[in-house]
């Protein structure tokens, strides 16, 4: 039999913007009401400090707030009041409304949307004490939704090798053609960007329909097979910048960027700016080396602030 948190409060009726608060807080902590004035939530240390601050906060404005630890003699009826199977639901709704349409022009939208619906899964995932089938639904939908939008953003994407990443040498990379796949997105624009800035600045770029077309003589990346490609746990800019030996703090802080933005972890503070912009452009030009031109701009702008900062 467990124990349970138990919250008995009561506010003046006259302050309504305490009550609000309160009422907002234990919703988000995922208290269940058992009536007016009283909120159940399973014994833990974090949510017995989120109730203790709820509790400060009724306090401080005129309330009476009691915060009791108990074990009722039936307490199966209990779970039944935390199910957030209708919270999966709506958002299992909210993912499909995004595959509908979808499409290579508003991938770039969606794919906000996707992390957006992922932080809305993580919250409510954080308050499902007592997880069902809903919850893996849920995840299963939103892994769906991420899988689609990539194929859309980057048919051809490719898988991690595992090995180590060999050196190159400058002077053995100069005026080649580089290829890599048509209708780029992140990690090739920002690749291209830093070949020609820092590698080969008379790259000359190739956009290929499909990895197969590229010819013998030139130098692959971001596709199966290329030159330069996924290894570890590296996107293709990380990579260059290890195959070339490139490292200084603003080309790390692009790097961790671009990394975000292709396959995720920690966002950095520019990220939302930055995918913003990039798809703006992304859709609004048809030809691959403008696209190239305007988002080169953007990783020109983004390298000089971080080398200021720096």
């Amino acid at each position: 039999m467990m124990d349970w948190l138990l919250l008995i409060t009561s506010l003046p009726t006259e302050n309504a913007t305490a009550r609000m608060r309160a009422w907002r807080a234990l919703k988000a902590c995922g208290s269940a009401a058992l009536r007016d004035g009283a909120y159940l939530l399973p014994v833990g240390d974090a949510r017995l400090q989120q109730l203790e601050a709820i509790a400060s906060d009724i306090q401080q404005h005129g309330g009476v707030a009691r915060l009791l630890t108990c074990r009722p003699l039936d307490g199966s009826h209990f779970p039944p009041l935390f199910q957030r199977d209708a919270d999966y639901q709506q958002l299992r709704q909210d993912i499909q409304e995004q595959l509908l349409g979808l499409d290579p022009d508003n991938a770039a939208e969606r794919l906000k949307q996707w992390r957006r619906l992922g932080k809305a899964l993580a919250g409510i995932a954080a308050i499902d004490f007592f997880p069902s089938a809903g919850q893996e639904q849920a995840q299963a939908a939103l892994q769906q939704l991420e899988a689609a939008i990539q194929q859309q953003l980057s048919p051809g994407e490719p898988h991690s090798l595992e090995m180590r990443i060999p050196r190159r040498a400058l002077a053995e990379h100069q005026g080649r053609t580089w290829a890599t796949r048509r209708r780029p997105w992140v990690d090739r624009l920002a690749s291209a960007w830093l070949i020609r800035r820092f590698i080969d600045p008379q790259a000359r770029i190739l956009w290929l329909a499909a990895p197969g077309d590229c010819p013998p003589d030139a130098l692959g990346f971001d596709f199966d097979g290329a030159a330069f490609t996924h290894i570890g746990d590296k996107v293709s800019f990380e990579v260059l910048l290890a195959s070339f030996e490139l490292d200084s703090p603003p080309l790390r802080r692009l790097a961790a960027l671009v990394h975000y933005l292709d396959v995720g972890g920690a966002p950095p503070p520019e990220a939302s700016g930055v995918e913003t912009v990039l798809a703006g452009l992304r859709a609004a030009l048809s030809d691959d080396d403008q696209l190239l031109a305007a988002a080169s701009n953007i990783w020109d702008g983004l390298y000089q602030q971080f080398a200021k900062e720096a």
